[in-house]
């Protein structure tokens, strides 16, 4: 499982219903990150983080991950 740039772009920028609560909480700091900063710079560190944490829990990502594919 990985995202794409555009993909993070879309996550960061929008709100997705996500339903694992850690997932949820990363996305919150960046979301706050990425409002303070919208630069290319910070959306790779952010795509960096949601595919690390997506790979550490891809078994378990599933459904979140469905909503992530979609964009």
């Amino acid at each position: 499982m990985e995202i794409t740039f555009s993909q993070a772009e879309k996550i960061l920028a929008g709100k997705f219903p996500f339903t694992m609560l850690g997932f949820s909480m990363l996305m919150t700091r960046l979301r706050r990150t990425y409002a303070s900063n919208p630069s290319q710079a910070t959306v790779l560190t952010c795509m960096e983080e949601i595919n690390a944490f997506l790979r550490k829990y891809s078994k378990i990502m599933t459904a979140d991950y469905a909503v992530i594919s979609k964009l």
